[in-house]
């Protein structure tokens, strides 16, 4: 069917953005650079996100939609943790406009989003 070749075209799309920014957001910490290392983890997460969106013909073009995709991957495979994983990514988005998380912080949530990005590629296949 056209429309799920158009998808799965579409969700590859993302997974190849999600594993670039992350790539990206963990070159830019090495070289000390928070924010921009936030915002490309946050990128991340996003495009991760609007993978599964997009594989399943659900609408992710808000902050909104992208929390109510993971609430309902979230459900649907039975794994609470990507909400937290979310959230994380959600708050380097928020410190790359305020600049309030340490070093520490910041790696630790690249790494989560890390995680994250690896179990929406999973989803993004799964029907």
């Amino acid at each position: 069917m056209v429309i799920d070749n158009a998808r799965n075209g579409n969700a590859m799309k993302h997974v190849n953005l999600s594993h670039r920014f992350i790539r990206q957001a963990q070159e830019e910490f090495a070289k000390g650079d928070r924010l921009q290392a936030s915002e490309k983890a946050w990128g991340a997460a996003a495009h991760a996100v609007k993978a599964v969106a997009e594989q399943r013909g659900w609408r992710h073009d808000s902050h909104a939609r992208l929390f109510d995709v993971v609430s309902r991957v979230a459900n649907a495979m039975d794994d609470p943790e990507l909400r937290d994983l979310f959230h994380m990514a959600n708050s380097l988005h928020q410190n790359f406009y305020e600049d309030w998380q340490t070093d520490d912080f910041v790696q630790r949530g690249i790494e989560r989003v890390h995680v994250l990005v690896g179990k929406m590629e999973r989803y993004a296949t799964t029907p």
